[in-house]
């Protein structure tokens, strides 16, 4: 039997006490904003059809919106054909969105209740959840550099104090649990290349199934796994495992949808709706006003997802040239500056007037952060030695950008990147110049090098596009009535 040294005994000590010591500290932040928006309701679409699943799942009546209870305060917002379905006053059977979330909150509600208390209780358990992203991030760091504790912390510190990531409980929405579990996933497909067994493989592939039971796009990361798997480790036989695995997760789901909609569904049906809204000809590529509205009058997920592609492969053909103006378009939008939600917010009057001085302060509070943790993520993984191991992360990148860049794209997308981008940022800081030496002497290593310089450059041009082209926009925020602004989404 082999003992532990007093060396390791010390160092799980030491890491045992970061580890609960980042997460108060997590924790205390993100739960500062909850307590002072106690009596805070719920905006935007998203958030309402989020709750209106929840509440129809804990009362027992399925996985259902719009209720007949629910209608008197949508209607106003948006006119339902009611006719387009058999409706049913418990609401209408839907699979527009996946379903993970919406349980998530059903089973907060099934103890807090459905009363107005609800959003504070649903954001106190938001704040408790995902105050675990620090400690994640710094065991991640560890499986990718076990070598290097400093690069961890500073990992772990940066997504414990990032401003975005500290008042994002505050959102009723699907990333409060995503990228939960995006980390766990990534954290125990590590754990199984190492223990090389197939109980680590199975439950690695159903942390990838329940990513996908909360954001459908997520099955492309899946996709790129089992490629690792296969090509990487070279291990063919746990490839099939966590197909499998994947499989019997979302499998239920699936057939769920299919016998409600009597053809074959996966498991959401939104896509068609995003593609229309994607390539509609007066949109950009990114969530707008007023075409998000035209498909959601409709109660028919079917008809809805069916009219959806129908319409954007028509929008493809007759400009075929837009598509790859659009994908960059979302490119840019993707890796955009973290001001869509602050802009929404602030000139709906959510806040009041706040002083220009300090509305910029404010501003660059939430901007900043991303410009210095993208970047220097950018030169720490092209530094990066290239092991089974850290291969995964471009690989996470490639399966998480790609489907956004040609379907739908909005700067929030981007957070379920930053723990990674911290860890390559943490290690970029503290590889300093011998990285760079190291890297620079070979000529694959310049290559790299150079590739992330053209990266940062690109990144830096389409922040100053970004702030050139909404110009006019930034300047009636800043003026004295910018509160009254009423910009949308």
């Amino acid at each position: 039997m082999i003992r532990p040294t007093k060396a390791s005994q010390s160092w799980f000590q030491s890491a045992t006490n970061f580890t609960l010591r980042i997460y108060g500290v997590a924790l205390v932040l993100r739960l500062i904003p909850v307590l002072f928006s106690m009596n805070m309701g719920i905006g935007l679409d998203d958030m309402f059809q989020y709750d209106m699943l929840a509440r129809s799942l804990v009362t027992g009546n399925g996985y259902r919106w719009y209720a007949e209870a629910d209608l008197a305060f949508i209607q106003p917002l948006i006119h339902l054909d009611l006719t387009s379905t058999a409706y049913d006053p418990r609401g209408v059977l839907t699979s527009f969105r996946a379903p993970l979330y919406p349980a998530f909150l059903a089973i907060i509600y099934f103890f807090a209740g459905v009363e107005a208390k609800r959003f504070f209780i649903a954001r106190l358990v938001q704040a408790v959840v995902m105050a675990t992203l620090a400690p994640l991030t710094y065991s991640l760091s560890r499986r990718f550099y076990p070598d290097r504790p400093r690069t961890a912390m500073i990992s772990a510190w940066t997504i414990a104090l990032y401003p975005t990531l500290v008042i994002y409980p505050l959102a009723l929405v699907t990333e409060n649990l995503f990228f939960i579990l995006v980390l766990c996933s990534v954290l125990v497909l590590l754990v199984a290349a190492e223990k090389s067994t197939w109980q680590w493989f199975a439950l690695g592939g159903a942390l990838l199934g329940l990513m996908a039971l909360t954001r459908s796009i997520s099955l492309a990361v899946a996709g790129l796994v089992v490629l690792w798997i296969w090509f990487v480790l070279k291990n063919r036989r746990m490839t099939f495992v966590v197909i499998a695995s994947v499989s019997l997760v979302i499998l239920p789901w699936m057939i769920r949808n299919t016998l409600v909609f009597h053809r074959l569904t996966g498991i959401e049906t939104s896509l068609g709706y995003n593609l229309y809204v994607g390539y509609h000809p007066d949109g950009t590529g990114t969530f707008q006003y007023p075409q998000s509205l035209d498909l959601m009058s409709m109660l028919d997920d079917g008809q809805r997802d069916m009219i959806g592609s129908q319409k954007a492969v028509e929008f493809i053909k007759n400009d075929p040239g837009r598509f790859i103006y659009l994908a960059a378009r979302r490119t840019g939008y993707f890796f955009g500056l973290e001001r869509r939600a602050l802009t929404y917010f602030y000139s709906n009057n959510y806040f009041g007037h706040i002083p220009k001085a300090g509305l910029l302060i404010i501003a660059a509070l939430f901007c900043l952060p991303f410009v210095v943790v993208s970047t220097s993520g950018v030169l720490g993984l092209a530094l990066t030695n290239r092991g089974r191991e850290t291969k995964l992360i471009p690989l996470f990148f490639i399966g998480y950008i790609l489907p956004h860049i040609f379907i739908l794209a909005e700067d929030r997308f981007h957070l379920a990147m930053l723990p990674f981008l911290a860890i390559l940022a943490a290690y970029s800081w503290t590889s300093g110049w011998v990285k760079l030496k190291e890297g620079w002497a070979t000529r694959s290593g310049r290559v790299l090098i150079l590739l992330a310089f053209v990266g940062i450059t690109l990144l830096f041009l389409n922040w100053g596009l970004e702030l050139w082209r909404d110009a006019g926009k930034l300047a009636l925020l800043l003026s004295p009535n910018g509160n009254m602004t009423s910009f949308s989404y």
